[in-house]
């Protein structure tokens, strides 16, 4: 089984999904196999993170805001690829360090999460997009 989840995202930071491949899990009526997740861009990510408390997910961000700052930043002299804004290229930088791609056993027709696991998108620009994620359920 196939599916494209639509994320619509507003700028950087963490989109949590989870409800929505739960529940497209369910029906599927697969009881037992591995979803696979992938994101179907080069500026953002895919993570399984804590959902319990926000604050992860900000520092998460800050973390990764200070270890990629925009090409604007002195720092990031360096970068040639910068005419679709300051924000591109460390995009691409953070989609290259994070995954792209999930893999997530599904056991009794349900993803097999943890307590506090949640499934993100995490989005490296700052305009709103409107990100794909492709699903395959075996």
């Amino acid at each position: 089984m196939q599916h494209d989840f639509s994320i619509p995202t507003r700028g950087q930071g963490l989109y949590e999904f989870t409800r929505d491949v739960q529940a497209w899990v369910a029906a599927s009526g697969v009881r037992d196999g591995l979803l696979t997740l992938f994101v179907r861009h080069t500026s953002c990510s895919l993570l399984i993170q804590e959902n319990a408390d926000p604050e992860v997910q900000g520092d998460l961000h800050a973390f990764f805001a200070r270890l990629v700052p925009p090409s604007s930043d002195p720092s990031m002299t360096y970068l040639r690829h910068t005419y679709e804004g300051p924000d591109d290229m460390p995009a691409h930088i953070k989609a290259a360090m994070m995954p792209v791609s999930l893999s997530v056993p599904v056991r009794s027709g349900a993803p097999v999460l943890g307590t506090w696991q949640g499934i993100y998108l995490f989005e490296h620009r700052d305009a709103p997009h409107q990100r794909k994620v492709a699903a395959h359920l075996s």
